[in-house]
């Protein structure tokens, strides 16, 4: 098998070979024109290859995949009418292998990443921050790597966060400025995307993506369906998640050349989102992701209803097309009918502008790469009918094809093993702990002072109290005794009696001795 029917137009079948497969493609037309229905017939014919691939469910409509039609359905005279009329003699009802993935975990198995494989330019479109916003998260990011750090969860990006506004002043002088403000704002932002659910993307175990890679017993290619129902409340978170995955598919397989046959399809429906108000280093890493995966094997096709929404850089890469109807009734819907024209190569005998705004549901207008890379002339071509049913499975089908897919349980439990948020809590913890050492340390330190102050004092008093007391004592002690003081003042009675005495005859005779003197 080297190629995949797509339908019959008036040059014959239109199918598309298997070895330009990875050359990418577009499925674009207005709401009910057929996409849909020609996407699962594209996908049923690329699992019937042997090549698996990866699909978005917007709608919950391609679940129906892993079911075969069914005759009773009310699509089936319509579905057995067109196989007649292409002349699709094999054609009938038959079911494909399907992985169900969901990153709510509700309808599929869980698909996570860690925080540091996303990456900040990625996460800053996620959370919508601003130039300045986004060079905060960077350095988050780097702090953590230099530091070894595993940001796992949006709990440890917040622990990061936190961190680095409490190292501001020590980090600005390194990386440059980091604003409380700007820190805040990311809070902010990282408060809003848990409450869109983005919390149940991060952590782990991570997403294997060999797990995609994979087909049945009968050798047929394994449809991955991504249940983006409830995901679509989200658009960036949508869109960011898949622009992720191409990414880690870009980053991790190896290159293959050309190989007889892409080894992933990814179908990127409501396309559109991946470009609404991306910056642009996010558009040159698209363009440089859609330009070079192809290497990989892996081809990639965007499903929009409006061609224009794809940017002129990345929709040229896009070199298998199919077109459904567009309606002109707007300036920009005759723009964008234009430029679906302008894209194919001419059909001389198509008016492709006039013919895009006629086409029936189920038609569409078709080029493909042909084996020797050339793009075919447009044609108009009806679509071939799904052998898979066309519409959702129900709630126990679905229970039922998780249970028993080759994935199990691999994926359910959550895992939280140490990373940022725990070791900066601990840290945090030691060194709170060394602070209240510290801090019990000096009030003991201080206590011990005040009591030695006190002692000293006291000692002083006291020291000062006894001298007092000795000195006393020494002056009582210097003091004579009663019988010392009678002796004492006997002596000093006699003495003044003798003394008196003395002075009595000694100054008779003086008197005497001076008054012969005179007389003589």
């Amino acid at each position: 098998m080297d190629s995949i029917f797509i339908g019959k137009s008036a040059n014959g079948p239109e199918a598309l070979n298997l070895k330009r497969a990875n050359r990418h493609g577009l499925i674009a037309g207005a709401t009910g024109t057929g996409k849909t229905v020609t996407l699962q017939g594209l996908v049923e014919g690329f699992s019937a290859a042997g090549v698996p691939s990866f699909v978005a469910d917007v709608k919950g409509d391609l679940s129906g995949l892993a079911m075969a039609g069914s005759p009773q359905t009310k699509t089936h005279e319509i579905f057995a009418g067109r196989a007649a009329e292409i002349g699709q003699t094999d054609w009938a009802y038959k079911d494909n292998p399907i992985q169900f993935w969901d990153l709510f975990g509700e309808q599929g198995h869980p698909i996570r990443t860690t925080v540091s494989e996303m990456g900040p330019l990625l996460l800053a479109r996620l959370m919508d921050l601003n130039e300045v916003q986004e060079g905060v998260l960077t350095i988050a990011f780097h702090v953590a790597d230099k530091d070894g750090l595993l940001m796992l969860d949006l709990d440890d990006l917040q622990a990061m966060l936190v961190h680095c506004g409490e190292r501001a002043e020590e980090l600005t002088l390194e990386y440059g400025n980091i604003s409380k403000q700007s820190v805040g704002s990311i809070q902010r932002s990282l408060l809003q995307l848990r409450s869109q659910g983005g919390e149940h993307f991060f952590g782990e175990p991570a997403l294997d993506l060999l797990d995609f890679i994979k087909t049945d017993d009968s050798g047929r290619g394994v449809v991955n369906i991504l249940a983006a129902d409830k995901l679509m409340a989200s658009p960036k978170l949508y869109s960011t998640f898949l622009l992720w995955l191409l990414s880690e598919l870009f980053e991790n397989f190896p290159e293959v050349g050309d190989a007889d046959k892409p080894k992933l399809v990814f179908f990127f429906d409501e396309a559109h989102l991946l470009f609404n108000d991306a910056p642009k280093a996010l558009l040159e890493k698209i363009e440089q992701v859609v330009r070079l995966i192809r290497s990989k094997g892996i081809g990639i096709y965007f499903i929009t209803q409006n061609p224009i929404d794809i940017p002129d850089t990345v929709a040229a890469q896009l070199n298998n097309r199919i077109q459904h109807k567009l309606n002109a009734f707007t300036p920009r819907d005759q723009q964008a009918v234009k430029s679906a024209a302008e894209t194919f190569r001419p059909n001389p005998d198509i008016d492709v502008a006039q013919v895009i705004t006629e086409l029936k549901i189920g038609e569409a207008l078709v080029s493909l790469l042909q084996p020797d890379g050339s793009p075919s002339i447009v044609q108009r071509t009806l679509i071939k009918a799904p052998a898979s049913r066309v519409g959702p499975l129900t709630p126990q089908e679905r229970g039922i094809m998780i249970q028993t897919d080759a994935i199990g349980d691999k994926y359910d439990d959550l895992i939280d093993r140490e990373s940022a948020e725990e070791i900066l809590v601990a840290k945090a913890a030691q060194a709170s702990a060394a602070a209240e050492e510290a801090k019990a340390q000096a009030v003991a330190e201080k206590e011990a002072a005040i009591a030695a102050k006190e002692k000293a004092k006291a000692d002083a008093a006291a020291a000062k109290e006894l001298a007092r007391q000795q000195a006393a004592a020494a002056r009582e002690a210097a003091k004579p005794s009663m019988a010392e003081k009678m002796v004492q003042s006997a002596a000093r009675s006699a003495a003044t009696s003798v003394g008196r005495q003395l002075a009595g005859s000694f100054g008779k005779s003086l008197v005497r001795g001076i008054l012969g003197s005179l007389f003589k």
